[in-house]
């Protein structure tokens, strides 16, 4: 065991030392491998049926690892965890420096990626890593590739200096873009090997700005499906017959009115809301006192009919925040049955099916809500069509749940603070995010004790998911350091 006191608090030099350690291995070792990252397209299971004989996922996991073993952690075991049919994960143990500590710190991250999308600047691309002004550009570079080589950095800070801590277990998943399905079942066979969870640190969420350190407080959950409305058997003559065979078009847009009013985008099933924490709206204002006009302005608006901006929703920065982390919203994200507008011809399609997104506060129960949704939508079709609503995922998690994070302890309020005012100069932010990480949900219920850490560089303007996906690495840097300091001050 380390001869340094475990019970003195963390110098600033040691602090300071963290801090650097971190920007070494950014610059000398995890920017190069997340360049070599983002070149390939693993593409969750949800977005590439054929993963596993494409082989993607298996090549940025098997690299990860072999980079963590690498590093010659002391103690260090690590196991990829392989289920017929199933992504594999990435499960690795470091013993604790800290004697007679039993607790465990679980560090979480994800290898697998959103789709290409459209949009990318000219000189970018989803698979074309880019190192520009600090960002690293590119698809699921802080979406979240970075977290396992981070959070091992966070140890390792710590080790070399000499700076007990906790045991310190990872798990890395490869089916988080698509509903995490998969975890449950790694889950419940890691069982005992877990340990005694008391700090979970997760890196896949965002931050409000790059200015401090930044604490999910809460997570929405999420249902995604396809929604289909058939009304033929082939697209036929639309001069004969438009006005006799109703619209596939048409009746999708009275379905969606029984979910959505139109013109607010409010979502009218109550079952689909819930009640605010109070505690919540006034972290929310506090954040929107930070931010200010900031939490919409950065958004990449068109230019609107009047040559200003396309309005948000609302210019109330609280309701913003509420409405993007505790109010539920459907977005249409996919299409199907429409040919391009170079292709159209005057035919009346057989068909249209629409990719739904539906995000749900975080105290609403998903596969409830998936389950809802599809008699909603499913039931009485207009003009008898033939009408369906496919759930993504598998029987039993149809839908992902949000998380609310439990009271946070003394111990890491005063961790946090102190992390971001030694590694950014500002006092630490509390946040709600829109995201989903089905994770959470399920190690809050396995661990109702353990304390949260969710966190992440998904800052302004980062774009996850969209075109022109950055990283942004001076956070990163301070990040892993912040987090190191917080795993030093567990007690």
């Amino acid at each position: 065991m380390n001869a340094r006191d475990p019970q003195l608090p963390l110098q600033p030099d040691e602090a300071s030392q963290i801090g650097a350690f971190a920007q070494a291995m950014w610059d000398e070792h995890i920017v190069p491998e997340l360049t070599h990252y983002i070149a390939i397209p693993a593409k969750s299971p949800m977005f590439d049926a054929d993963w596993e004989k494409n082989g993607h996922i298996d090549t940025v996991l098997r690299r990860a690892a072999q980079w963590v073993e690498q590093q010659k952690v002391a103690g260090l075991t690590l196991e990829v965890i392989r289920a017929p049919g199933r992504t594999p994960v990435i499960f690795f143990e470091i013993p604790a420096t800290k004697a007679g500590s039993t607790d465990t710190v679980l560090l979480y991250g994800h290898l697998d990626k959103q789709p290409e999308f459209s949009g990318w600047r000219s000189d970018l691309g989803p698979w074309t890593p880019k190192y520009e002004d600090g960002k690293l550009y590119g698809r699921g570079g802080a979406d979240d590739g970075y977290a396992v080589y981070a959070a091992l950095t966070a140890i390792l800070a710590l080790d070399r200096q000499g700076i007990p801590r906790p045991r310190c277990v990872g798990l890395i998943e490869t089916c988080e873009e698509s509903g995490s399905f998969d975890l449950p079942l790694y889950i419940e066979q890691l069982g005992k090997r877990l340990g005694n969870v008391s700090l979970v640190v997760c890196l896949d969420s965002g931050a409000g700005d790059y200015d401090r350190l930044w604490l999910t407080t809460s997570l929405r959950g999420n249902v995604t499906g396809t929604l289909k409305v058939e009304v033929l058997t082939e697209g036929i003559h639309s001069g004969d017959n438009s006005g006799v065979a109703p619209s596939s078009f048409r009746i999708m847009r009275q379905l969606l009115d029984r979910l959505e009013d139109a013109k607010s985008g409010h979502l009218l099933p109550t079952d689909f809301h819930c009640e605010i924490p109070p505690e919540r709206v006034v972290q929310a204002q506090t954040t929107a006192d930070i931010l200010g006009e900031e939490v919409y302005k950065r958004m990449p608006w068109a230019c609107g009919g009047d040559g200003g901006p396309v309005l948000p929703v609302t210019t109330d920065p609280l309701q913003v925040l509420l409405n993007r982390t505790w109010r539920p919203t459907l977005s249409v994200t996919g299409v199907d049955g429409m040919p391009s507008i170079s292709n159209a011809g005057n035919v009346l399609r057989p068909f249209t099916a629409f990719k739904l997104s539906l995000r749900l506060p975080p105290l609403v129960d998903g596969n409830e809500a998936a389950l809802k949704l599809k008699a909603l939508l499913e039931d009485n079709a207009p003009y008898n069509a033939r009408v369906s609503f496919v759930p993504d995922g598998r029987a039993g998690a149809y839908g992902a749940t949000g998380w609310n994070t439990p009271d946070i302890a003394p111990w890491l309020s005063g961790a946090l603070e102190s992390a971001s005012q030694t590694h950014f100069g500002t006092p630490v932010g509390y946040i709600g995010q829109g995201g989903t990480i089905p994770l959470m949900g399920m190690l809050q219920k396995g661990f109702p004790k353990a304390q949260m850490m969710v966190c992440g560089v998904l800052g302004p303007k980062s774009n996850a998911h969209g075109p022109n996906e950055f990283l942004h690495v001076p956070y990163g840097k301070r990040l892993t350091a912040a987090v190191a300091q917080v795993i030093a001050a567990h007690p």
